[in-house]
């Protein structure tokens, strides 16, 4: 069931900058964009209509998608966790929202002080009313394979989630492994679920590298037919949740992993490497991607 082919979302831009501490230039989150797209992604998730009072790094989100110099085939996407931010984030023409629920109670009283039930409530209107404008949306399901405060997640947890999501309207469903705590077969015990619901191109995995499963994991929705994946370049990104935790999988490293499958992504890896190194220097430390770093290192590039 391996796919010729496989979609990657790069969250870098939203997912990846958002806990960084120090403010990043919208010019540089502007060109972040651009060189992901130079290189062939052709699904990006630029930023997120939040409060800047609770991500002060996604302040500038208007300037950013109207900085954006778009590329015909690109998927725009923007997270919108509420009416009141998908009504600001209409104006700058997204082509995807994303809301994002979470598959413990415990990880959703403490991320978003509700209950699952109470979420998906909030969500309602939102999906509702950018179906209506015609836009695409995809709910993420956060703590998919394990939560920092309940510890396991059952695979009939998550399928409790993804029916409640495809209830309220939602077209695409991603399991997000938001602790890096997933293996292989979880991970298919899990996405198989979400496939009973939604059909196999609206399903996707999501994977952080804290203990450094990630790629087998990625492998492992590839044996079960799944050809759709989060990845951040240069590997940026974290989970506060996590001591530790080095974040999203790399795109770079997914790419090089895929090339070597003989499965088709569209990317182009140097020019990919090239926007880690990028965003990684305006960040003020080395990418981290191995095959980021690795190919770097060929072209001389010294790293401490």
């Amino acid at each position: 069931m391996m796919p010729s082919r496989v979609t990657l979302v790069d969250v870098g831009p939203r997912d990846g900058l958002q806990n960084e501490k120090e403010p990043v230039a919208t010019a540089h989150k502007v060109e972040l964009v651009q060189r992901l797209q130079a290189a062939g992604l052709r699904e990006i998730e630029v930023t997120s209509f939040v409060s800047p009072k609770w991500v002060p790094q996604m302040a500038d989100n208007a300037q950013v998608m109207a900085g954006i110099a778009r590329a015909p085939g690109v998927r725009y996407s923007v997270l919108t966790p509420n009416m009141k931010g998908l009504e600001a984030a209409l104006a700058s023409r997204p082509d995807e929202i994303v809301v994002f629920g979470a598959a413990t109670e415990a990880f959703s009283q403490r991320n978003i002080n509700c209950s699952i039930a109470e979420s998906i409530e909030r969500f309602a209107p939102v999906v509702a009313a950018a179906r209506e404008a015609g836009i695409k949306v995809r709910g993420a399901i956060s703590c998919a394979l394990g939560c920092p405060y309940q510890g396991e997640v059952s695979a009939d947890e998550v399928e409790h989630v993804v029916r409640l999501m495809k209830g309220i309207g939602v077209h695409h469903v991603g399991v997000a492994d938001t602790i890096g705590v997933g293996t292989p077969r979880k991970v298919q015990a899990a996405l198989e679920r979400a496939l009973e619901h939604f059909p196999l191109a609206e399903v996707s995995g999501h994977f952080h590298d804290t203990y450094g499963q990630a790629l087998a994991n990625i492998y492992a929705c590839l044996e079960i037919g799944v050809h759709t994946f989060d990845a951040s370049v240069a590997g940026l990104g974290g989970c506060p949740y996590a001591k530790g935790a080095t974040g999203n999988v790399a795109t770079e490293d997914v790419v090089f992993m895929l090339q070597g499958l003989g499965i088709d992504t569209g990317v182009d890896l140097d020019a990919l490497v090239d926007a880690g190194e990028f965003i990684s220097a305006q960040l003020g430390r080395p990418p981290v991607s191995r095959v980021g770093r690795a190919l770097l290192a060929k072209r001389g590039k010294v790293f401490v």
